[in-house]
This record gives C-alpha cells, sequence and structure tokens, in this order.
C-alpha cells in the first residue's frame, strides 16, 4: 500500500473549507483511490499548515492512475490557484 500524504496552506481561510470539498469529492470518482482523509489543522500554530490530505492506493501503479485522472487533475488545478504552499510525503507499508 501507498499512503499520499499532503499539507496545504492557503492565503485565504476560506480557500481551506472550498478545497477541503472538493477533495473529499474526489471519493469513489478518482481511479486508484482506495481512501481519503481530509482535515482541518486545529494546532494554529506559526509552522501548521491548514488542510491536510491523506489518501491511500493499492501499489505505486494505482497512485500513478489516480494522479493521472482528470477529476484529480481539476482539483489540482483549483488548489493550485488558491494556495500559497504544500509539502508532499508519499511512503509505503
Amino acid at each position: 500500500m501507498v499512503t499520499h500524504v499532503v499539507l496545504f496552506k492557503f492565503a485565504e481561510a476560506e480557500h481551506t473549507n472550498a478545497v477541503a470539498d472538493k477533495l473529499r469529492a474526489m471519493e469513489g470518482e478518482v481511479a486508484g483511490l482506495d481512501t481519503i482523509t481530509v482535515g482541518r489543522d486545529e494546532n494554529r500554530g506559526p509552522r501548521a499548515y491548514d488542510l491536510c490530505l491523506i489518501t491511500t492506493h493499492a501499489n505505486a501503479e494505482a497512485l500513478a492512475t489516480y494522479q493521472a485522472d482528470p477529476l484529480h487533475g481539476e482539483v489540482k488545478a483549483f488548489i493550485g490557484e488558491v494556495s500559497i504552499g504544500a509539502a508532499v510525503v508519499d511512503f509505503t507499508s
């Protein structure tokens, strides 16, 4: 299994909810996506990000399929317009 973790920062607080909604809407709609968890930050510290995405995929090929899915591409493009930073970690377990 491959776990894909992305942390996002936004300049405007309202973008956090909009992005969370778009990410959650991918559940059951994007090829290669087994599970999805989306959570808002509650820490609010200076090093904190605003939103966390955690997805799981059967293997590296499924992650690649997820990355290439058109709906994922639309969501990713929207996030690119409203985010000011992101960090990504992919790991196998």
